[in-house]
This record gives structure tokens, sequence and C-alpha cells, in this order.
């Protein structure tokens, strides 16, 4: 006889938590040790099911805020009239793939869609392999490039339980200093030459050109110049992910690599891109595509479906319109400086970098000076506690990662940086 099914908790939200761990297994993570039980979004805010609200300096998928009237006007229009896929003629994905390729240099000229940045990662990769007749590919440290079979390959923030491919090599990167971009190019090559020791031709080098998972390195601007031509001298393709710093977080410039004065081979895009909905992509040089394009048959049934194209449309709209762009580079500034202060002010806040709104901050042992995971744990769930939402990441998990929606304003910057130093007062 079977045994009576155990009496869920009467706190509601153990209860939910019970529910969650029952019916989505173990490998779903929550954020915070008390997680926040979310019910609304609206621009640079979220509300809790008690109605609370928590300012979003941590989510870059709703680039353009949540809820943003606009997007949503165009998602409910599309919805009552066409959604399907790309194998028939239609104007809408001729239109927007014109304006998303008017953002990139001129030698990117083509764009296949998915429906996520695992996916366009994934089709880089195959196209990489496909162009190069190649398998070897370099990554960062702890880069996170996605999460289907080949992108975990490639991800070794995801940690040691999930191993790397036979045909991956790691770099680190170096700290921002006048060297790093040459010391970087040097790791690369000798990354690539073990691969090809090995008896592995090279097929790509994938980076995000912020170096979100590793910590942000923002500075100095262009010291990517020398990785690509190593890259290149390897005989590899440039894959820019650009699926975290892309479509004008960093300020100075509509996508990540564009800093750093170099056109990739390729570049990947995701989240950010219809402010949630499901659409992601890969622009290319179309020379790197040609046998690809020749030889292999792509289809993607939800890739660039009309819905998901009228979102994507409507992000564009809002970032040129409320000048987006713009906003990051100058309210980043301002929150750059503010950390840049916390850092002089209190011992155990070690160095603040980034570009526009995407912006990290050390935390270190106050007596050795070794990075302190621990401390971050508690100044990320202390801000949750005071209605502010960020996230850690790096290496050693102690950079604070602040990467806010992009309309993030002025009076959002004073507030975060208040909260964030009265926590360190109470915590560092």
């Amino acid at each position: 006889m079977s045994q009576p099914a155990a009496p869920l908790p009467s706190d509601p939200a153990e209860a939910m938590l019970a529910r969650r761990r029952a019916l989505l297994g173990g490998s779903y993570r929550l954020f915070y040790e008390r997680p926040v039980h979310l019910v609304r979004g609206e621009g640079v805010w979220l509300f809790d099911a008690e109605g609370r609200r928590y300012l979003d300096a941590y989510n870059n998928v709703p680039a353009v805020g949540h809820s943003h009237p606009r997007v949503n006007a165009a998602v409910t229009a599309q919805m009552g009239l066409l959604n399907t896929h790309t194998r028939y003629l239609h104007e809408a994905i001729l239109s927007y793939s014109e304006r998303l390729l008017a953002t990139f240099p001129e030698e990117i000229a083509q764009v296949m869609y998915t429906c996520t940045g695992s996916e366009a990662v994934d089709l880089a990769l195959r196209i990489a392999r496909h162009h190069t007749q190649g398998a070897g590919v370099v990554v960062t440290a702890n880069a996170y490039h996605g999460t289907t079979a080949a992108t975990v390959e490639i991800s070794p923030s995801l940690g040691p339980a999930v191993p790397l491919g036979r045909c991956v090599r790691t770099v680190e990167v170096p700290g921002e200093g006048p060297r790093m971009g040459r010391v970087l190019a040097e790791n690369v090559a000798a990354a690539f030459a073990d691969l090809a020791r090995h008896g592995i031709r090279p097929a790509a080098f994938v980076a995000d050109g912020i170096f979100s998972t590793d910590g942000v390195r923002a500075e100095p601007a262009g010291f990517l110049q020398p990785v690509l031509e190593a890259v290149h001298a390897a005989g590899a393709l440039y894959v820019a992910d650009e699926v975290q710093p892309g479509f004008g977080r960093t300020g100075g410039a509509f996508w990540g690599f564009q800093r750093h004065s170099i056109v990739p081979d390729m570049a990947v895009m995701g989240k950010p891109m219809g402010n949630g909905l499901p659409i992601a992509a890969l622009a290319l040089r179309p020379e790197v595509g040609e046998r690809f394009g020749r030889e292999v048959r792509y289809f993607n049934t939800f890739g660039a479906n009309h819905v998901s194209l009228a979102a994507a449309g409507a992000v564009l709209d809002v970032i040129e319109a409320e000048g987006l762009q713009a906003n990051a580079a100058r309210v980043g500034t301002q929150l750059l400086e503010g950390l840049k202060g916390l850092a002089g002010e209190f011992d155990r806040v070690g160095e603040a970098r980034g570009a526009g709104l995407f912006l990290a901050l050390d935390l270190r042992d106050g007596e050795t000076g070794a990075p302190d995971a621990a401390l971050a744990t508690r100044v990320v769930n202390s801000l949750r506690e005071r209605g502010v939402l960020i996230g850690a990441s790096g290496p050693a998990g102690n950079v604070l990662k602040i990467r806010p929606p992009l309309p993030f304003a002025s009076a959002h910057a004073d507030l975060f940086l208040a909260k964030l130093r009265e926590v360190l007062a109470g915590t560092a």
C-alpha cells in the first residue's frame, strides 16, 4: 500500500519551494538566500507578491525595461495577424534584418536566426568548423556561452561537473592594463598552438567582449585588436558573443566588439534582442557562411517567428527613440564614479570597472587582499533585503555584477549607490 504524501509546509513561500523541488528537480537554481516571489515588472522595477518593489540592477534580458508598452503593443498587434516560420515569404524578416545589419560594420552583411543565444553560439560553431574544416575552439577560463550539448563544452564557468570538450582550450584573462591585449593574444596563440600540437585544427575563438563571467574586463578599449590578429594567424575565426554586451549596453558603441575597433567574423546575440521574447541571431561575413549555406540546409521552426520579430523591431525603436545607448554611457559613468568612491572608502572594496551599464566591483579579504566570495554573497543578499537586485560573478565569485535595464536613470543610480554604501558599511 502506498504511503500518503507528506503534508506541504504551511508557509506559502516554503510550500512553493517544496512544489518547485518536486516538479522541476534539482538542476533549477534560485537567486538569493531568501528567494524573491515576483509577480510584475515595470521599467527598472520588479514587484513581489506582497507589493514590495525592487530596483532591478541585474537583468539585461528586458533591455528596454520590464513590460515596455511599445514592445507589448507590437507583440499584441502581431499576435492578431500572423505567427509562423521563415519558410514563407514575408516582409517583416527582411525589414528587420536590414535594420539589424545596419548597426554592424559593412563587412558583416548576413544574419541567421535562432530562438536563444545558446542556439546562436551552437550555429556559429557549426559554421566555423564547416568553413575551416577544423574543430579546435579557444575560450576564456571562466566563460559561459550556452546550455546546448555543444556550448556547455565551451562554458568552463559551469564547473567541473560539466567537462570541456576534447577540442577546447581555455585562456586566462589578464587584469586590465596597457599590456592586457598583448598578453591575451599571446595566450590565445599558445592555446591554438597546443591544439595543433595535438592534431586538432583550429576553428574558432569565442569571446564575450566585456568578459562578463571572467570578472568584467572593459579597459583599455581596443585591447582585443591583437587578439583578433592572433586568431586569424592561427587560421581560426573570431566569434563575438554579444548576448550580454550588445544592444548599446556598453554606452560608447552599439556592440561590445566595436569598443575595440575590430570586425569579428561572426557575432551572436540573444536575450535582450526581443526584450525577453525568444529571438536570437548570428550575424556574419557572407564569405564565412558561403560554404555552409551551399552544402547544409538550415531551418529553425521558431527562429524569427513573426511575433518575436515584432518584439525585436520594437526594441530597436525604443533604443533609438529613448536614447538608451547615450543613457547607458551617461548613467554608467555616474555609477562607475560612485563605485570608485566606495572603493576608496571601504578597505574590503577593491577595483571598480566597467563600460556603460555593465559594471563590476571586486570584494576582498581585509587582511590578505584575497577575493572574498562570502562577502559578495552577503552583500548581494543584504541588497535584496533592502529592495535592490544584483548578482555576483567572476572566477572566485567575489565580483559584484551590476547590469540593469537600459532605462536606468540618474535617480536610480543614486538610490543604488546609497543602498550599496549602506550595505557595505554594515558588512565590509
